[in-house]
C-alpha cells in the first residue's frame, strides 16, 4: 500500500507583499479619485455649481471606490474585477458620455478652448488627468505579475491524501 502525496498552500497572509504592477495600479487608481474629487471642487466655482446632495454622493462613491482599490493588496480577484468594471468601466463611461455627446451634437472643441476660462480649463484638465490614470491603472492591473497575485493560490507544499494502489 502507498500513499500520493500532493502540494497544498496556506491561505494567503496580510505578510504577502504585492507585486510592484499591484502597489503601482493602486496608487494610480487613488491617483484618479483625487483627480475625481478635485475636479468635483472645482465646478464649486463655475455658473452652474453642483448642490451638496450631488457632492455628496459623488463623495460617498469615491470613499467606496477607495476602499475597493486598498482592498486590491488582499490579492482577490473579485475585487480587481470589481475595480475594473466599476472604475476602469462604468465610471470612465461617465466621464467620457457627456463630451463625446457634446462633440457629435456638433460641439467645437477649438472654439470652447478659445472660449473657457480657468476653472473650466482646470476641470478638463483634471478629467484628461482622472482617465489617463484609469487607463494606466487598467494596464498595471492586468499585467503578469498582477494576474499571478491575484489568481488562486496553488498547492506549494507535500500533504498525503491518504490514497494507496
Amino acid at each position: 500500500m502507498s500513499s500520493h502525496t500532493t502540494n497544498v498552500s496556506a491561505p494567503r497572509s496580510g505578510s504577502v507583499r504585492a507585486p510592484a504592477a499591484v502597489r503601482s495600479a493602486t496608487v494610480l487608481w487613488l491617483g484618479a479619485i483625487l483627480a475625481g474629487v478635485i475636479e468635483a471642487l472645482v465646478h464649486l466655482a463655475l455658473p452652474d455649481p453642483p448642490d451638496a446632495g450631488g457632492l455628496a454622493v459623488r463623495f460617498g462613491i469615491y470613499l467606496v471606490l477607495g476602499a475597493l482599490v486598498l482592498a486590491l493588496g488582499t490579492g482577490r480577484n473579485a475585487v480587481r474585477w470589481t475595480v475594473a468594471v466599476l472604475m476602469g468601466g462604468v465610471g470612465t463611461l461617465s466621464l467620457v458620455v457627456e463630451p463625446i455627446g457634446w462633440m457629435l451634437d456638433g460641439g467645437s472643441p477649438v472654439a470652447w478652448l478659445l472660449a473657457a476660462d480657468a476653472p473650466v480649463l482646470l476641470a478638463a484638465a483634471l478629467r484628461v488627468l482622472h482617465l489617463v490614470a484609469v487607463a494606466a491603472a487598467l494596464v498595471m492591473m492586468f499585467r503578469p505579475s498582477s494576474t499571478a497575485f491575484f489568481a488562486p493560490l496553488r498547492p506549494t507544499g507535500p500533504v498525503q491524501t491518504g490514497k494507496s494502489r
